[in-house]
């Protein structure tokens, strides 16, 4: 089973276990190099299905870009496939293992030491799929630019819609932190702020091509 992080510093974990989050988008390995280059997806033959009909291809949801050259950037490749159930990543002290449990191997039994002697104790890079608690399953997987994102998806991405005001003008925030947040009255200025700070300063400037996964909580 593969697992998924979200930014624990913007609240994104947590607002993905209270339901508040059901989408997310991860930019895309190749770009279109220009708008002269053309996108194209997988040919599939009868090898890439299975004897009842369902497509079974690693590239599943796949693309790429080519020119009239026949230059071919590669695929992109979504790392987490319709239907597919994803383990949410969390540290083993949020995920509530008791610091002085033993840290075994689920293999062998093997005895590794103590949970709060461990890497994933509060570093959730180093917690394996099968140690997370919490699952999400993806319901869908589409391709757009990133700005392209609707308010209602900015809503999924976990963007708060604070309230509407008098003059029927609604009012957006970015999740709230310690640091404070944005409010402004257009959703996807509160997206562009958040994606920035997920993803490094510019990606929303830059556009680029994205997977946008949507998922609903399974545990």
């Amino acid at each position: 089973m593969k697992k998924i992080m979200f930014n624990d510093k913007l609240g994104l974990t947590q607002a993905v276990l209270e339901g508040r989050k059901t989408m997310t988008r991860r930019i895309c390995k190749y770009d279109r190099p220009d708008e002269s280059w053309d996108i194209v997806f997988p040919v599939f033959e009868s090898k890439d299905y299975d004897s009842e009909g369902n497509l079974i291809s690693p590239l599943l949801g796949a693309f790429g870009w080519k020119n009239k050259d026949g230059d071919f950037t590669g695929w992109n490749n979504p790392l987490y496939k319709f239907c597919e159930v994803v383990a949410i990543a969390q540290n083993y002290r949020d995920s509530g293992y008791s610091p002085d449990s033993l840290d075994r191997h689920p293999k062998d039994l093997s005895v590794r030491g103590l949970m709060k002697d461990s890497a994933g104790w509060n570093n959730k890079m180093f917690v394996k799929s099968y140690a997370c608690k919490h699952h999400i399953k993806i319901t869908n997987v589409k391709i757009e630019r990133l700005q392209d994102i609707s308010d209602e998806d900015c809503l999924k991405e976990g963007i708060i819609h604070a309230y509407t005001d008098n003059n029927g003008i609604k009012r957006y925030h970015t999740p709230h932190t310690k640091r404070g947040y944005l409010s402004t009255d257009v959703a996807q200025q509160a997206f562009s702020f958040l994606i920035d700070k997920v993803s490094g300063k510019g990606t929303w400037e830059s556009n680029p091509f994205v997977f946008a996964y949507e998922f609903v909580l399974v545990d």
